[in-house]
C-alpha cells in the first residue's frame, strides 16, 4: 500500500527535495537579525576600504588638502577670537560699546558659514568613514537649511 502511495505522489527523493524547497523558500522570506548585522558589517567594510582606496589614490593631493585644511582652521579659529576680543573691549569702551558689539555679531555670523566648511575638513580628517553622516548637517550650516530630523 505504501509503494503504491509513493508512486503515485513521487519518489522519497522527489518529496525530499521538495521539502527542501519549501524550506529554503521561507528562510529566504525571513530576514534576521543576524543577517541584517552581518550585512550591515559588510557594507561597512567595504565602504571604509573605499576611502581608504580612495585616498591613497589621491595622495598626491595631500599637500593640497592640508593647505585647504589649515587656511579654513585658522580663518574659523580667528573669527571666534576676534568676536571675543571685540566684545571684551567692548565692556571698556562704553562710548563705542553699541558699535563694537555690532562689529562683534557681523564677525560671529560670518563665522557661522564657516562653520559647516570647517565641520566637513574636520570630518574628511578624523571621520572620514562616517563622513556620510557629517556631510547633511555641514551642507545645513553653509547654506542655512538643517535637515529635517
Amino acid at each position: 500500500m505504501m509503494g503504491l502511495f509513493s508512486k503515485m505522489m513521487g519518489s522519497e527523493k522527489a518529496l525530499g527535495s521538495a521539502i527542501d524547497a519549501v524550506k529554503n523558500g521561507l528562510d529566504a522570506l525571513v530576514y534576521t537579525d543576524e543577517e541584517k548585522a552581518t550585512d550591515a558589517a559588510k557594507e561597512r567594510s567595504e565602504a571604509r576600504s573605499m576611502v581608504v582606496g580612495w585616498m591613497q589614490a589621491t595622495q598626491g593631493q595631500n599637500l593640497a588638502r592640508r593647505f585647504i585644511a589649515l587656511m579654513v582652521t585658522i580663518i574659523w579659529a580667528l573669527q571666534y577670537v576676534v568676536a571675543m576680543v571685540v566684545e571684551a573691549v567692548a565692556l571698556w569702551l562704553p562710548s563705542e560699546a553699541a558699535r563694537l558689539s555690532a562689529t562683534a555679531d557681523s564677525i560671529r555670523s560670518g563665522g557661522e558659514q564657516v562653520n559647516g566648511v570647517f565641520l566637513l575638513v574636520v570630518g574628511f580628517y578624523f571621520a572620514a568613514p562616517h563622513l556620510d553622516k557629517i556631510v547633511g548637517s555641514a551642507m545645513g550650516k553653509m547654506t542655512g537649511n538643517q535637515p529635517k530630523k
